[in-house]
């Protein structure tokens, strides 16, 4: 089993040479950001900038956030980026509904002539409401993910645990689409790295696994939080073993009950084990 992504790091991409230093970082994917992070006025050079870049195979997947397809930016950016050869997917912000999933991908095969992996972000009301409609919108979305800035001011929370059940959503959606589970969404202040860890501890009960990052400081604290403890993989190695020539549900030897489900979940804490 391949270990999913854990840290997502973000790097604007109007600033090429922080993209460069953010792909040595030790991140798993690196997200250069066309769309919040980039002014107006610097689109079109962060767009000619990144598709430079990807125009060679990266160290590390790269994936770009594009801008969103409805607006002025956004079907110029995927016709750019998606030929490239270091592209290893892209971001769709504020999706909204299955046919923008739909019309982004046609559009990004259309220019690389062949799928290219897609992930959507969730950041409005109304795309929460539609996200197991958007996670099987189309073969080529392999993630959703929540945008959870734009989506606290589009329902005007103040603070956090509000956000419980979009988040729970999100996770439910993503489960039964068949998709990984989604990576949270960025802590905002880099400087709070305790702050950092309890939000990951919160989000890692609630279902996800990893998250997004806005600078590398934020990295291991982000692995730290996802990786298992001793005691998980201790447990996990128990289950595997048990589960070893009898696939039907059991009883370990200290009570637990186990079946199928039980033994996945084992063998992706090993799979996660197996980073460190």
């Amino acid at each position: 089993m391949t270990a999913l992504p854990l840290t997502w790091l973000y790097a604007p991409g109007d600033r090429p040479h922080i993209v460069t230093k953010a792909l040595a970082c030790g991140a798993d994917v690196v997200v250069v950001d066309l769309e919040d992070a980039v002014a107006p006025d610097r689109k079109a050079y962060a767009r000619e900038a990144t598709a430079e870049l990807l125009r060679t195979r990266q160290p590390v997947p790269v994936h770009v956030r594009v801008n969103p397809l409805d607006g002025p930016w956004g079907e110029a950016d995927v016709a750019a980026v998606a030929p490239a050869p270091g592209l290893a997917g892209l971001r769709l912000p504020k999706v909204t509904s299955p046919a923008g999933v739909t019309r982004a991908a046609h559009r990004a095969a259309s220019a690389r002539r062949g799928p290219l992996p897609l992930y959507a972000l969730l950041e409005t009301a109304l795309g929460i409401e539609r996200a197991f409609a958007v996670a099987t919108a189309h073969p080529s979305l392999r993630g959703i993910a929540l945008g959870e800035t734009d989506l606290r001011a589009d329902l005007g929370m103040c603070g956090d645990t509000g956000l419980d059940w979009c988040r729970s959503r999100v996770v439910v959606a993503a489960r039964a689409a068949g998709l990984p589970p989604p990576p949270q969404s960025v802590h905002p202040d880099i400087r709070d790295l305790a702050g950092l860890a309890a939000s990951c501890a919160r989000g890692r009960a609630l279902g996800f696994l990893g998250r997004a990052a806005l600078h590398p400081r934020q990295l291991p604290v982000i692995e730290r939080a996802y990786l298992p403890t001793g005691e998980e993989i201790e447990q996990a190695e128990t289950v595997v073993e048990a589960a070893a020539g009898n696939p039907g549900a059991q009883a370990l030897p200290d009570g637990r009950f186990v079946d199928a489900a039980a033994v996945a979940a084992a063998r992706r804490t090993l799979s996660l084990a197996r980073r460190a």
